[in-house]
């Protein structure tokens, strides 16, 4: 989420915080603790539903998001779901790892200071948002996970947040807002990157935390997450001023990408409109 900061703004912030992540000085976030525990649940081969619920019904939080977005219309069958055991049947052991790890996510966005914790919220609300607006256009969008889609679009601007972390143990190296703007701005992919590897997480999560803001971006045709959180990341400006800051969603590569996966063009907005409210309950349940 760039803020079309300035080549006139000082680099001095920039510089100092390029030397830590060259040095390993740049402290990078960890994967909550659930996460870790789920997945060596997971791992284990003596697992079976039983077992992994009674890790996740370990947090009660996580148990209660896991069970309502079960009965969400992204996942919703015939019947209601009210167990734990019940929704990971459903859901598949996979999916409720990459859900488990969107849901705790929210725990890495924080600081100290008044001014870079509102920073860190602004950054959380967007990444929560364009999340959503994945899980909703992969749910319609052949080819994508809808689980999948919201982790890739909580994780997009991930590498902002040891910047943010920087600045909040080092505000006497800060001249003004623009130029901490533009140090994310500049190294936002290359932190993002080093933290999907720090994390484990697949190559193409790491591109998409290195490619979520080249708008022309056309290396190759068939569609991707990248493709998908680029959109929804222009979608997520809609009715906003910041809309003119960036390319019409029609005219970027990645549109025209997964319009050619079946997107329908002429109601890829209207499947948004229709399905706000569903897009809320999806913001709403990773910002708890």
């Amino acid at each position: 989420m760039s803020e079309g900061t300035s080549p006139a703004v000082s680099d001095r912030f920039l510089r100092h915080c390029y030397r830590a992540l060259k040095e390993n000085q740049l402290v990078l976030p960890t994967i909550p603790d659930i996460s870790i525990k789920i997945r060596r649940a997971i791992n284990d081969p003596k697992a079976n539903n039983a077992r992994i619920a009674r890790v996740v019904q370990m947090d009660p939080v996580i148990t209660a998001r896991l069970i309502q977005i079960s009965n969400s219309p992204l996942y919703r069958g015939r019947r209601r779901i009210e167990s734990c055991p019940q929704a990971l049947t459903r859901l598949g052991l996979k999916v409720a790892q990459r859900l488990i790890t969107s849901f705790a996510l929210k725990a890495v966005f924080k600081a100290k200071s008044r001014v870079v914790q509102k920073r860190m919220q602004e950054l959380w609300q967007h990444s929560s948002y364009v999340a959503a607006i994945c899980a909703v256009l992969a749910h319609k969008t052949p080819g994508f996970d809808p689980d999948r889609a919201m982790l890739a679009g909580l994780i997009h601007d991930i590498g902002a947040v040891p910047v943010l972390t920087f600045a909040d143990k080092h505000m006497d190296l800060l001249e003004n807002t623009e130029e901490l703007a533009y140090t994310i701005d500049k190294l936002r992919g290359p932190v993002g990157s080093a933290i999907m590897r720090k994390w484990g997480f697949p190559e193409d999560f790491e591109a998409v935390t290195v490619a979520c803001e080249d708008w022309s971006r056309d290396n190759i045709p068939q569609p991707d997450y990248v493709d998908l959180v680029l959109v929804s990341q222009l979608h997520s400006f809609v009715g906003t001023p910041r809309l003119h800051q960036y390319p019409r969603i029609d005219e970027i590569p990645a549109y025209r990408k997964l319009l050619a996966g079946r997107l329908d063009a002429e109601t890829s907005l209207n499947i948004l409109e229709l399905a706000k409210e569903e897009i809320w309950q999806i913001q709403n349940m990773l910002s708890v």
